[in-house]
């Protein structure tokens, strides 16, 4: 087998490998760069985006933008697998934003395995920040490839059974993302981070917020048990909700699971989604009677100063469930300032969704590769570690196996 890393190397984001054989061409994960936005450019890859098709399949690990981004912009009848709650949640946000969703994607399913050509393709579902995201293991001629995506053991999911499952391999191609930190840390998991949240507001009878993204199911279901622990209502906004109803019985539902309450931020589009959610759905003036943690954006600055004609935000809490990156930009500087500003006092609860060197390592031990490919990361020295006679290391963009 050959692999072809056309992007993703000593860079985060902005996947497109490509795996093929004498007759079988396949692409993992087809995304922009980070740093692109909607302004990105599509690179030239004959076959893939120009050109006659040349190109029998992609496989999709996750929805985040850096590995399905270019989706829109491939060769048309080129078959897309991905997971399928996966795509519920990508549609659900592509719905939300006015877009449409341009491809219906073949479903993937936990180790199942999909023949494509000459090429066998094994997903393994895995843990991450987004949804229903997969490992793949690619075989062919006698060769075995595991191309990890985005993963992490700091989830609900169980690490090592995820272990246990997986095959020994040739090669593998590992993302590395957190490996840029000076020092290594262990995650934090998602339930001592609940953990952590209840015990900060337990004792707080003020208006609790909760800033993350939507699509992170795992953070979604970490801040209703938060608001259920300390009895509160659990407030979704539309967005929030909708997802949630995407991924079904795994996520807290506001139509099914108790403590929930659905509001609207305004316009009549929204009114109208609104009314999907029956009882569950709620008005400020109810809102601002009931103890709740509710999810809010940046976006939401006008609402939050109703609601706060109808109660006093002071000695409130929010929760900070994002990327403390994104607390040193312009527009979320301002929020956060907004907030304080009202008495608001910001407690961070994240944890990242990638994998830790711990992780990274366990994995690597456990599929004993002959050659690590580092993807994903802008530290692939830090896998020189496992240079041997019995392993080599390659950060090169070509490799034959």
């Amino acid at each position: 087998m050959k692999i072809c890393i056309h992007r993703g190397i000593n860079q985060i984001g902005g996947s497109i490998i490509e795996i093929s054989s004498e007759t079988t061409r396949l692409f993992f994960d087809v995304g922009v760069n980070l740093d692109e936005g909607e302004a990105y450019e599509v690179p030239r890859i004959e076959g893939l985006f120009e050109g006659e098709k040349r190109c029998d399949g992609i496989f999709i690990s996750h929805y985040h933008s850096d590995h399905i981004g270019l989706l829109g912009e491939i060769l048309s009848d080129i078959p897309i697998y991905m997971g399928e709650k996966a795509f519920y949640v990508f549609r659900s946000a592509f719905d939300y934003r006015g877009k449409q969703v341009t491809f219906q994607p073949l479903f993937v399913q936990n180790q199942i395995g999909i023949e494509v050509g000459d090429i066998k393709v094994t997903p393994y579902q895995c843990d991450h920040s987004a949804f229903d995201s997969y490992m793949f293991v690619v075989e062919s001629n006698g060769k075995r490839i595991l191309y990890t995506g985005d993963f992490r053991a700091n989830g609900r999911m169980n690490y090592d059974e995820l272990l246990k499952m997986l095959p020994s391999v040739d090669a593998i191609i590992t993302e590395g993302t957190t490996l840029s930190r000076e020092t290594e840390v262990k995650n934090i998991d998602e339930i001592e981070l609940e953990n952590i949240a209840v015990n900060y507001i337990e004792n707080i009878h003020a208006p609790v917020f909760i800033m993350m993204s939507s699509t992170n199911v795992e953070r979604v279901i970490t801040a209703y048990n938060i608001a259920r622990r300390t009895d509160r209502i659990f407030m979704e906004d539309i967005y929030t909700a909708e997802i949630s109803m995407a991924v079904g019985e795994i996520a807290p539902e506001a139509n099914v699971d108790e403590g929930i309450r659905v509001f609207t931020t305004g316009g009549d589009k929204q009114y109208q989604r609104l009314q999907a959610f029956g009882k569950a759905k709620i008005g400020r003036k109810e809102i601002a009677k009931t103890p709740f943690l509710m999810c809010i954006r940046q976006s939401m600055k006008s609402y939050l100063e109703k609601l706060n004609e109808l109660i006093s935000f002071d000695g409130g809490v929010l929760l900070y469930g994002m990327w403390k990156g994104y607390l040193e930009q312009p527009e979320m500087k301002e929020f956060i300032k907004y907030l304080k500003n009202k008495g608001v006092k910001i407690h961070i609860i994240h944890t990242s969704g990638h994998a830790d060197a711990y992780t990274i390592r366990k994995l690597i031990d456990t599929v004993s590769p002959s050659y690590i490919i580092p993807v994903h990361t802008e530290n692939p020295c830090w896998f020189n570690q496992f240079q041997s006679e019995n392993c080599k290391i390659l950060n090169k963009n070509i490799i034959e196996l």
